[in-house]
């Protein structure tokens, strides 16, 4: 490549060149219109991107140490954000007694009882990733632990974190027994004389928060690694934590996050949510405020800030403490009088949001139950009314059951619909433990994520992993075809609940980075942001609707740099150098 007055001048040529490949660009568009540019190319240059041009304008940015990435059709799309995930504590349970891939009861004791044989030095057995629907009720049974470890505590928290199995010899050290009452935001399941039968759901499961161990800071920043390694992998180069602070059994993660800035190893750009300690009052806002500023005083925004805070509402339909408008049903369809639990009265949220807001905070609500979704559109809608606009960009995520009166109101309160797709079809805990016990109004608008389109809100894309895969092209999939990949099935809620394929990725890329406050530098591929970006193959765009789950990351890149890929860099003799995907 010369360097004459017709090319570029010494210093202006690119670093890396993207090309031969489709582009999506997530800019606005018309629902269902056509996404997938072609003839396009992408020049970086010290981190952002520099030019989107025409494929045969680019020769004239490449010069002899250009990078030309060959895209072989694959789709260059902005890299992927999560708008709710726990990585520090995802990261720790992958490296503990890890259940999440256990394919039924049998498998995870066989898991738990190998993870005991080969950590004889561990006092208690803790991790996770117990699936509900692999047993009966979704209650696990502590008879089953004490069969596979008699000798040691075993504590384990079920892969959505609601609900925590414990054996014989853990509620031992804690003191449990019989006479153990329920607490107001939690349930003991029970054997027939009242002793506790081995499942704990939600507020239940603090009664180990004495005895069990604590998660250390060493761990925990292993674990904040070990989640980013794999989160990169997915695509994935930003997220909102949805729970930095305390919380039973659940490393924090704040000092993970302080070290990682400290020496350099959080490549990814994170939004902390502080976590809203039910049991308190408004007066945790003035700490959270300071940590907020602390935070913000490292000068380090562009990676790690902490002006978000995190409502729990409610609990979860599948152990019925998810706030619904009409109540559960018991196995033969009666009414059960139980409508769910509202952990945080909803006078007090209101107060608590509307000073929250005042203070600058983003608000991000747990909001599964369509009591818990008015709640909380109840509360942002007196802090606009007292506060006028803030721009909080505040989002409810999960939106299981959303009423349909209360749908458009997400737009009127400007609040994000904060959806974790994956969950959105018919799998056996959703069958099996979750629509047959609500009101037949509630089993027809699971998940309403089309309705909330067509209303014009604002969607954003999450995964709540660990609870499950933190994979976007997983979520996609769900998302376009509300069907599991393979799976004989109808769409759940109908087929109006579905979205495009590009505004399913819209979600995952310019919808993440809105809420993240990040929309100004990354979620679009536009000339002057950040070359944070994702190479997917086969291009989405190109395969049937059905066959998405098989499109796969082939390269992460962020601020113009590799930080993972499936193949290695080769470089052609005498020319710039070129990279595989």
């Amino acid at each position: 490549m010369g360097t004459d007055a017709t090319t570029r001048a010494e210093g202006a040529f690119a670093d890396t060149v993207f090309t031969g490949g489709a582009l999506f660009t997530s800019d606005a568009v018309p629902a269902g219109s056509a996404q997938a540019l072609t003839g396009r190319a992408v020049a970086v240059r010290d981190g952002r991107i520099v030019a989107v041009c025409a494929e045969d304008e680019a020769s004239t940015l490449i010069g002899a140490g250009t990078v030309v990435v060959e895209l072989n059709g694959a789709l260059l799309a902005p890299g992927f954000q999560d708008a709710h995930i726990h990585p520090a504590s995802g990261g720790v349970e992958l490296l503990q007694c890890n259940l999440s891939e256990s394919e039924d009861a049998d498998d995870a004791l066989a898991r738990i009882a190998r993870y005991a044989a080969d950590n004889p030095e561990v006092e208690w057995i803790v991790g996770g990733g117990w699936s509900m629907d692999h047993f009966p009720g979704g209650a696990p049974l502590r008879g089953l632990l004490d069969a596979v470890v008699p000798d040691r505590p075993v504590l384990l928290a079920s892969r959505d974190h609601h609900s925590a199995w414990a054996n014989t010899a853990a509620m031992r050290i804690a003191g449990v027994d019989a006479a153990t009452p329920d607490p107001v935001d939690g349930r003991i399941e029970r054997e027939a004389d009242g002793y506790p039968a081995g499942t704990f759901h939600e507020g239940a499961a603090d009664v180990f928060a004495e005895v069990r161990p604590t998660i250390s800071d060493d761990l925990t920043y292993a674990g904040l690694l070990r989640a980013q390694e794999e989160l990169l992998a997915l695509g994935i180069t930003g997220w909102q934590d949805a729970l930095v602070g305390r919380f039973p059994g659940m490393g924090g993660g704040l000092a993970a996050y302080r070290r990682a800035l400290a020496e350099g190893t959080l490549k990814a750009h994170v939004v902390g949510a502080q976590w809203w300690e039910r049991a308190e009052g408004g007066e945790q806002l003035d700490g959270m405020v300071r940590l907020r500023d602390e935070i913000a005083a490292l000068g380090r925004q562009e990676r790690f800030s902490l002006g978000s805070i995190k409502f729990m509402v409610d609990g979860v339909a599948e152990n019925q403490t998810a706030a619904m408008l009409e109540s559960y049903r018991d196995t033969h369809g009666h009414d059960t009088h139980n409508h769910g639990l509202s952990f945080i009265a909803p006078e007090k949220l209101r107060d608590y949001v509307v000073a929250a807001d005042a203070a600058g905070f983003q608000l991000h609500f747990h909001a599964l139950g369509d009591r818990a979704v008015r709640e909380a559109l109840d509360a942002l809608q007196e802090a606009r009314d007292i506060n006028g606009d803030t721009d909080g960009r505040h989002h409810l995520a999960h939106i299981q059951v959303i009423a349909e009166s209360d749908v458009a109101r997400f737009a009127d309160v400007r609040a994000v619909a904060n959806m974790q797709p994956l969950w959105a079809c018919h799998e056996d805990q959703m069958d099996e433990l979750t629509l047959p016990f609500l009101a037949e109004s509630a089993a027809d608008r699971q998940y309403p994520f089309g309705d909330l389109q067509r209303a014009g809100v604002r969607l954003a894309g999450g995964s709540d992993w660990p609870v499950s895969s933190a994979d976007p092209m997983a979520g996609v999939h769900i998302a376009v075809n509300r069907v599991a990949p393979l799976a004989d099935a109808e769409p759940l809620a109908g087929p109006g609940q579905r979205l495009d394929l590009a505004t399913a990725l819209a979600a995952y890329t310019s919808g993440t980075a809105f809420v993240n406050h990040r929309d100004h530098d990354t979620g679009l591929v536009r000339e002057g942001y950040l070359a944070n970006l994702v190479v997917v193959e086969p291009n989405p765009f190109d395969v049937p609707v059905d066959q998405l789950y098989t499109c796969r990351v082939a390269s992460t890149w962020i601020y113009g740099e590799r930080v993972y890929a499936r193949t290695v860099e080769t470089v052609d003799a005498g020319g710039p150098a070129s990279t595989a995907l």
